[in-house]
C-alpha cells in the first residue's frame, strides 16, 4: 500500500539520520520530568484520590462539557482556579496544548494582530495556523523589537485589537519574559497580553501563582496542570467574556470530551494544598539555587541560571546526544535537545530540576557534566 510505504521511507529516513523517536521506559534520577514539586507520586495527590474516590467522583466524564460531560467538580475547580490565580474566570481543558489552541484559534479576529515572541511554544503555533488574525513574530525577550513590529503593522494599516503571546518561563532556555515591561506595553496599545504560565506555575510567584499575577494590563494566562502542579489538563484564566467566547465559539473546547471529572477533583486539591503549605514551593526554590551555584562551578554561563529548566548548551548533535547517553547510562534521567526543537547549532541538555532529586543529587549530576566537558575539550 502507497500509504504505508510512504510512512516506512519518512521512519526509515528519520533513522538514517539518527532523528527517529522511539518511546522509552523511565530510567535513572529525574532531571527530565516538568514534576518541578514533585506532586506526582505524592502523598497529597494519593489522599486526595482516595477522597474522590469515596465521595463518588467519577472517574470519566462521558461526553463533551456541552452536552452532559460537564461535571459539579468542573465548575468547582474553574471557580476556585480564578480565585486562586486573580482572574474574573477560569476554563478547564484537556490539556495545555489544546488550551493554547483554543485560545489562539477563537479569540482574535480577522484584522487583529497576534504579536508573539520567536520561542513561544508550539501549541500556541498551532492555534495561531488556523487563525484568522494576522501574525507577526518578535525577537526573543526583546521588547523594543515588539514595540518595532507593533509599529510596523500599524503604519501598515493594521488597526485590529493586538495580542501579545508570550510565555513567562521559557521551556528550553528557561529565561524569564520581561513581563513588567510587556505589559506597559500592552497598556500603551490596548493589547491583550496573553501569558503562557506552563513552567512558572507552582513554582514562581506567591503560592506558585506565576509569574503574570497583578499585571497592569488586561492579561489571558495558561496555567498546565501536568508539571509544577503533577496532574494533568489546563486552566486559562481570564476576564468572564474570554471565557464564555472560548465556551461557545473555541473548536478544541465544544467538540473534545470533558476531562475527566477525578482529574479535575486532584487539581482541586493541589490548589488548595499551594494554598495553604508553602514547604514545597520554598525547597523549590532552594534547589534551584543549589543547582545554580554548582552548574556555575560547572561551567554553565550567568545568563543560563535563571529557572528550574538549565541548558547545559553543547552546539553539536551528536556530541550532544552522545553526553545524553553517557549520563543516563552513568543513572542521570537527562535528554538531549536538537533542532527542530531549538535552533541550529544551540543543541543543549535541557537539565530540569525537579522534585525528586537531592542537591546531593545534583552536586553529583553538575561533576559528572563538568568531567565530560573537560575529557572532550
Amino acid at each position: 500500500m502507497k500509504a504505508l510505504d510512504r510512512l516506512n521511507a519518512m521512519l526509515e529516513t528519520l533513522g538514517a539520520r539518527h532523528r527517529r523517536r522511539v518511546l522509552a521506559p523511565r530510567r535513572g534520577l529525574d532531571f527530565a520530568s516538568n514534576d518541578y514539586l514533585g506532586l506526582a507520586e505524592s502523598a497529597v495527590l494519593r489522599k486526595a484520590a482516595q477522597q474522590a474516590l469515596d465521595r463518588g467522583v467519577p472517574l470519566g466524564s462521558g461526553g463533551s462539557r456541552l452536552l452532559r460531560g460537564n461535571h459539579p467538580e468542573h465548575e468547582a475547580l474553574e471557580a476556585e482556579a480564578a480565585a486562586f490565580f486573580g482572574s474574573e474566570a477560569a476554563l478547564f481543558m484537556g490539556g495545555g496544548f489544546q488550551a493554547n489552541q483554543a485560545i489562539f484559534s477563537t479569540l482574535p479576529a480577522a484584522g487583529d494582530l497576534i504579536l508573539y515572541d520567536d520561542l513561544v511554544h508550539a501549541s500556541a503555533h498551532e492555534g495561531m495556523r488556523t487563525s484568522r488574525a494576522d501574525t507577526r513574530s518578535f525577537a526573543h525577550n526583546d521588547v523594543a523589537d515588539a514595540r518595532r513590529a507593533l509599529a510596523d503593522w500599524q503604519a501598515a494599516g493594521g488597526a485590529g485589537q493586538v495580542w501579545i503571546a508570550v510565555e513567562s518561563v521559557y521551556s528550553m532556555e528557561g529565561d524569564i519574559a520581561p513581563l513588567t515591561a510587556l505589559s506597559d506595553l500592552a497598556v500603551k496599545y490596548d493589547a491583550v497580553l496573553v501569558v503562557d504560565e506552563a513552567h512558572a506555575t507552582g513554582v514562581f510567584g506567591s503560592n506558585g501563582k506565576g509569574l503574570a499575577h497583578g499585571l497592569k494590563a488586561e492579561v489571558l494566562t495558561l496555567h498546565t496542570c501536568g508539571k509544577g502542579l503533577g496532574v494533568s489538563g489546563g486552566l486559562i484564566c481570564g476576564a468572564q467574556v474570554m471565557i464564555d467566547a472560548l465556551i461557545n465559539r473555541a473548536r478544541p473546547f465544544i467538540f473534545a470530551t470533558a476531562p475527566s471529572p477525578f482529574n479535575a477533583a486532584l487539581v482541586r486539591a493541589v490548589i488548595e494544598h499551594l494554598n495553604t503549605d508553602t514547604s514545597r514551593i520554598e525547597a523549590a526554590a532552594a534547589r534551584i539555587a543549589h543547582a545554580h551555584n554548582v552548574a556555575r562551578q560547572a561551567g554553565v554561563p550567568e545568563d543560563l541560571l535563571n529557572s528550574q529548566i538549565i541548558p547545559v548548551i553543547l552546539g553539536d548533535e551528536a556530541r550532544t546526544m552522545q553526553m545524553a547517553a553517557t549520563l543516563q547510562a552513568q543513572g542521570f534521567d537527562i535528554r538531549g535537545i536538537r533542532p527542530p526543537t531549538v535552533p541550529r547549532g544551540t543543541s543543549r541538555l535541557r537539565v530540569s530540576i525537579t522534585g525528586n532529586v537531592s542537591d546531593a543529587d545534583i552536586s553529583a549530576l553538575f561533576d559528572a557534566v563538568s568531567q565530560h566537558q573537560s575529557e572532550a575539550a
